[in-house]
């Protein structure tokens, strides 16, 4: 049976304008997200800035739309569906009917700007009865670069189409139905004429604006005790921050200083400085503050808005080579920037905390290589603050 043709997503957002906030524009970054029919999500465009606050009641979809970010991150990176989706059910919208073959799905996608313009990408995926990408499609200043359609349930693949303006305007070939045709482009197509190029420039901006993404939601209960010595990479939910402050203090001085000057912004009584030392006989390691009178005080009596405080700064203040995250290694430093993902961005945090720690993310998201989507119950707060962009979702 032949999958129908992706339907374009009414965007009820618009687009954000650009404005001196909206960092280097040579740089690939992800300016929307498309959730044409994702959980609670209908026909939905999220306008994306360098710093933005997805602000709305509890139900009315914030996590799922950071979710589904994340989701295309994964495939941009080469992941199987599976793994971006690891519970696809929930992402199909509640009332949602089954066709004649019992198939249910959702659809979701972005544009990413950058030095080729404009590029779209649309993903159709079908949840039940089994996971697998049903239709594809990658589009730049109207034109269809790549667009991809089940064509036979019985195999595991999809049949795809992308631009080549050869002898043959376009070339079909199969592709796996469990990953992205766009990131596996680079692979297939030759670039050796215009139309090739094109193409390659387009799925490239593409990949390299959806990877290199952190999921950031840090969890005090498991940052208060000392840790076994790692990788020094910060995982998703900080509760190895004391390991990274073990490298982090020795390896840049000045970003640490920058840290130390936040943390005493946001965290009472005298700071003077933020370090780790070995514990238990060296097994583990432990942070602590200096208060800058011989008292030290541990990370566990710190209370839950402090520590998500702390967390969140030291994520602002480093980058990929200390976030755990997907780098594309083969992009050089200058070109890649960095999203952060932050569920609940202002929980626990008292009024004083969430703004310090919202001018710290706009000053940091103003240089360019570094941005943030942070989910936010209210955005009132934030109405002082420049290069602000706040997107409002209603519990429908």
């Amino acid at each position: 049976m032949t999958s129908p043709p992706l339907p374009r997503p009414d965007t009820t957002a618009p687009a954000p304008a650009a404005s001196a906030h909206s960092g280097r524009p040579g740089l690939p970054r992800v300016t929307e997200l498309l959730l044409s029919a994702f959980a609670g999500h209908r026909g939905v465009g999220l306008p994306l800035g360098p710093l933005t606050l997805i602000a709305g009641p509890s139900g009315s979809g914030k996590t799922s739309a950071l979710r589904a970010y994340e989701a295309l991150a994964r495939l941009g990176g080469g992941a199987e569906l599976g793994e971006a989706f690891p519970e696809p059910g929930a992402c199909v919208p509640e009332r949602a009917r089954a066709d004649a073959q019992r198939r249910r799905g959702f659809r979701i996608g972005c544009t990413a700007d950058g030095p080729g313009g404009p590029v779209r990408l649309e993903v159709a995926v079908q949840a039940e009865p089994e996971l697998r990408i049903v239709g594809e499609r990658l589009t730049a200043d109207g034109q269809v670069l790549l667009e991809t359609a089940l064509r036979d349930p019985r195999r595991r693949a999809v049949q795809a189409a992308w631009h080549t303006a050869g002898a043959a305007p376009v070339t079909r070939a199969p592709l796996p139905d469990d990953r992205l045709g766009t990131a596996l482009l680079p692979l297939r197509v030759a670039g050796k004429t215009p139309g090739q190029r094109r193409v390659l420039a387009a799925a490239e901006q593409m990949v390299v604006a959806l990877r290199s993404v952190f999921p950031c939601d840090p969890r005090p209960d498991r940052m208060r005790e000392p840790v076994p010595a790692g990788s020094g990479r910060l995982l998703g939910g900080c509760g190895n921050l004391a390991d990274v402050l073990w490298r982090t203090r020795a390896e840049c001085a000045r970003r640490h200083a920058l840290l130390v000057e936040a943390v005493r912004a946001g965290c009472a009584g005298p700071v003077t400085d933020l370090l780790s030392e070995p514990y238990d006989a060296g097994r583990l390691v432990r942070a602590l503050l200096d208060r800058g009178d011989g008292t030290r005080t541990e990370l566990r009596r710190l209370g839950d808005g402090e520590l998500r405080y702390t967390a969140l700064a030291l994520v602002l203040l480093t980058g990929p080579g200390v976030l755990e995250t997907d780098v594309p290694g083969e992009v050089p430093a200058a070109l890649r920037t960095l999203t952060v993902l932050a569920d609940g961005l202002d929980r626990s945090l008292d009024p004083g905390q969430r703004t310090e720690l919202l001018r710290l993310a706009a000053r940091m998201c103003a240089r360019g290589h570094i941005r943030l989507a942070g989910a936010v119950s209210d955005a009132s707060w934030a109405a002082g603050v420049p290069g602000v962009t706040v997107v409002h979702l209603d519990r429908d």
